[in-house]
C-alpha cells in the first residue's frame, strides 16, 4: 500500500512557475514508476508526465515537454514536477500516481492516487 500527498499548487500568474511535489508513504516508493496527471473542470484526467524508479527514464505530454520537468528522490519519497513557464490552459487539480509497472501515460495503469493539488494560472 502506498499513499500519496500532494502539495505546491496555488494561484500564479502566466508566465511564473510552480513545484509540485508529492510525498509517497511507504517503504517500496523506489520500485514504483510515478507519474502526474491533471484534470480540468468538465475534461478527462490526462498525462502529464512520468518517471522510472530509478530516474532513468522520463516521459512528457506534449503539452509538457521544454516547460514541466519531474524528478524524484527516492531517499525521500518524493517526486517533484517543476513547472515552468505556465499558461492558463494549465489550470487544473493535479495528481501524483504510483505504478508498479512500467511508464505508462494511460492513468488505469496506475495503481495509487493522491487526492490532488489545484494549480490555477492567471492571465
Amino acid at each position: 500500500q502506498v499513499r500519496l500527498v500532494e502539495s505546491g499548487g496555488g494561484l500564479v500568474q502566466a508566465g511564473g512557475s510552480l513545484r509540485l511535489s508529492c510525498a509517497a508513504s511507504g517503504r517500496t516508493f523506489s520500485s514504483y514508476v510515478m507519474g502526474w496527471f491533471r484534470q480540468a473542470p468538465g475534461k478527462e484526467r490526462e498525462f502529464v508526465a512520468a518517471i522510472s524508479w530509478s530516474s532513468s527514464n522520463t516521459y512528457y505530454a506534449d503539452s509538457a515537454k521544454g516547460r514541466f520537468t519531474i524528478s524524484r528522490d527516492n531517499a525521500k519519497n518524493t517526486v517533484y514536477l517543476q513547472m515552468n513557464s505556465l499558461k492558463p490552459e494549465d489550470s487544473a487539480v493535479y495528481y501524483c500516481a504510483a505504478n508498479r509497472g512500467v511508464a505508462s501515460a494511460v492513468a488505469v495503469n496506475y495503481d495509487y492516487w493522491g487526492q490532488g493539488t489545484q494549480v490555477t494560472v492567471s492571465s
